[in-house]
């Protein structure tokens, strides 16, 4: 009886589905010129409200995604095969399943179904009183509230930016959050878990000139070590490069200061043994490059007439320029994976072991560059090894049968959701058992430019 009722419903939803394609395909071959701004208004309006309706939809089968009601189901699974089909990011994915949590209805193991988190905001979701950005102030203002909130204070709160939400727009919801902040917490009595809750630093995409932004909340110690870096950055001393006041003048803001105050502990840091391994590596940078761009860069840097060429790669995909490289490698020992243009040294070790060993992950780092699932921008840091073929039953541990592959896609390889295979030219393509395998080109955007190298 339920796979009938299944069926329908299937039916009944594609049919729905069918007509809203059919009416938006019809507004938007209906001519617009003679219908007043009076009625583009009044159009404008019902679109909005139609939208939010929809995300509104969208959440509610996202909740489901996440825990089916009807069928075994997994997040992780999921994830990329939906970022796929839908073409957005996985992160996007990451944050619908995050906020369809406050939304949905939770289940539970046995008896009756718990309210959302957030259910005044659920019935204004459905009714498509809330837009993204109302959405987005609402949480984020609820989420800040000290640990020490009632129930009841908590739920006021959410009432009232739901109530303000329905007249204002999100700006006016955002500010209102934080005067409700200053109410609830008017002399900062945060204890521990809120400032653990609140910790977080968010490095920003890397922009056209090198530069990123960096974002987010210090905890007090943390906060206490800067201010200590900062400090010893004093006018005159640890100036990039390398000079003292005598011979040229410090003409760096506080701000900058800092950030050269920063970068000095980092490289300190990174200069010891005290921040053990990573992935079988000493903590260190890990930059790839070739042979021919590193001796161009060194008799660049001597040589004004030399160009210096394109910038190497991090192991976590930054850019870093080469006359950078060359002054970070003057300063310390750092792993680089440099290959002559016509050279590979590939490390055979067949079955002595299963583990790869640190200079085969440089390979990796040199060939993959990051994570090699289609899509998956994860760089090599956040990478772990992927046999292929698989380790079990007769796999080897050779360095043209190793892969990047991030931790969480390395796992659904493992659960088998996925399947990997060596292509001809020696890149590691990937497939869901749906979708015909594809090889990962995220972290060589050049082999794009020569037209489409999967066409």
């Amino acid at each position: 009886m339920g796979d009938v009722g299944g069926a329908a419903a299937r039916d009944r939803f594609s049919d729905l589905l069918d007509q809203v394609d059919a009416a938006y395909a019809e507004m938007i071959e209906t001519p617009s010129d003679s219908i007043g701004s009076g009625f583009r208004m009044t159009m404008a309006e019902r679109l909005e409200l139609q939208e939010r309706r929809n995300r509104a939809l969208m959440y509610q089968v996202f909740g489901q995604l996440a825990d089916p009601p009807d069928e075994s189901g997994s997040v992780p699974a999921i994830k990329p095969r939906l970022a796929a089909r839908l073409r957005i990011p996985v992160r996007e994915v990451t944050r619908r399943f995050r906020t369809a949590a406050l939304l949905c209805a939770r289940r539970q193991v046995s008896g009756p179904a718990l309210p959302p988190l957030l259910p005044v905001v659920a019935d204004a979701t459905a009714q498509g009183t809330l837009g993204e950005d109302h959405l987005k102030a609402i949480a984020n203002t609820m989420a800040k509230l000290p640990s020490c909130t009632s129930v009841t204070d908590r739920t006021e709160v959410e009432a009232t930016l739901v109530r303000e939400s329905a007249k204002q727009d999100a700006d006016f919801v955002t500010e209102l959050g934080r005067r409700l902040d200053e109410v609830f917490n008017p002399d900062g009595h945060y204890d521990e878990s809120d400032r653990a809750r609140r910790r977080g630093l968010t490095l920003g995409a890397q922009g056209s000139d090198g530069m990123s932004k960096l974002t987010g909340f210090v905890d007090p110690e943390a906060r206490a070590s800067i201010e200590a870096v900062a400090a010893a950055v004093r006018p005159g001393r640890h100036q990039p490069d390398g000079t003292v006041e005598a011979q040229n003048r410090d003409e760096r803001s506080p701000a900058q200061r800092c950030h050269d105050g920063i970068k000095l502990g980092l490289k300190i840091a990174l200069g010891t043994t005290e921040m053990g391994s990573h992935r079988g590596h000493p903590v260190t940078v890990i930059v790839r490059t070739t042979l021919a761009e590193l001796e161009q860069a060194a008799h660049a840097v001597v040589d004004p007439g030399v160009s210096m060429p394109a910038p190497a790669r991090t192991g976590g995909s930054t850019a870093l320029p080469m006359r950078d490289l060359v002054r970070m490698a003057a300063d310390a020992i750092h792993y680089l994976a440099v290959f002559d243009d016509h050279t590979e040294r590939p490390l055979y070790l067949g079955r002595q072991s299963r583990i790869a060993t640190a200079d085969q992950r440089i390979i990796c780092y040199s060939r993959d560059g990051g994570c090699t699932r289609p899509g998956c921008l994860e760089p090599g840091y956040h990478s772990e090894v992927h046999h292929s073929p698989a380790w079990h039953p007769d796999g080897r541990t050779d360095a043209d049968a190793l892969y990047f592959a991030c931790g969480p896609d390395h796992k659904l390889v493992t659960d088998g959701h996925w399947q990997t295979a060596v292509t001809e030219d020696g890149r590691l393509a990937w497939t869901d058992g749906e979708a015909p395998p594809g090889v990962n080109r995220a972290h060589h955007p050049e082999e794009l430019l020569r037209g489409d190298p999967d066409g």
